[in-house]
């Protein structure tokens, strides 16, 4: 008929639409839009599509004249060091469909205070509690008395399993102060006995790596791929394992 129809709802602290979900169900998509206050970039993020994968996301930068898509959002999250820098990991995540590789900073210090603290920002902060634990148990470092900081830089926000490895040799690199050898993505569930855990879209996050110029990647053991001449594969088995690449020529 032509008419236009406004729905307005409220949305809460969490960024959650409040209220029983009759507005959801009413509606085929519902997108979230998202992005830190200082950034020029917004993401976009469908939480329920009818017509196509949830938590699929567009990430976009805002000009004068509107929002235009980035074509190329990787390289929007990735690291700016001119040079490898102990603390931060390249990680080769999942959001939906598209492969997306960001960032992942930690920041280990002595701390002073009788509880140290523990900041997540861009990572489920349980998660984080977890794989200090994990480390602790199997990967021989110690953390009570350190303050740790983790950030997923470009304000995106990680979810999934798949981003453990790439966080705990983050913290194992600010740890130790020592960065990662090679140009390489990392990426790999970690479980509470110290395995390394396969994930899903190994060929697609294996694809973006090379098409952005790495040179390899440490990732679960059993995936069905191989290595080239020109991307070297390291699988592992365990979190020993992935130490052993990262840090030790491996």
């Amino acid at each position: 008929t032509g008419t236009t129809v406004w729905l307005v709802g409220h949305v809460t602290k969490e960024g959650a639409i409040a209220g029983p979900r009759v507005l959801e169900h009413m509606v085929d998509t519902v997108l979230y839009f998202e992005g830190e206050a200082g950034s020029p970039y917004r993401i976009v993020r469908a939480i329920k599509n009818r017509f196509g994968a949830a938590n699929e996301l567009g990430v976009f930068q805002m000009h004068e004249e509107g929002l235009s898509e980035v074509a190329n959002p990787s390289q929007l999250f990735l690291s700016q060091h001119d040079r490898p820098v102990a603390g931060s990991v390249v990680l080769a995540t999942q959001e939906g469909t598209r492969p997306l590789l960001v960032e992942v900073q930690a920041l280990v210090t002595p701390s002073p205070l009788a509880n140290p603290r523990r900041v997540a920002i861009g990572l489920d902060p349980n998660r984080l509690s977890l794989l200090l634990a994990i480390l602790h148990r199997h990967g021989g470092s110690v953390f009570f008395d350190q303050d740790v900081f983790v950030n997923i830089a470009g304000g995106i926000k990680v979810n999934e399993p798949a981003a453990d490895l790439a966080v705990a040799l983050a913290l194992l690199s600010s740890f130790r102060n020592k960065p990662l050898e090679g140009r390489r993505v990392v990426f790999g569930e970690l479980g509470l006995a110290g395995e390394v855990r396969a994930v899903a879209g190994t060929e697609a996050r294996v694809r973006e790596a090379i098409k952005l110029g790495f040179k390899g990647a440490i990732l679960p053991r059993g995936d069905k791929i191989s290595s080239t001449a020109t991307f070297k594969l390291r699988p592992a088995a365990r979190l020993g394992d992935a130490i052993t690449a990262a840090f030790d020529g491996g």
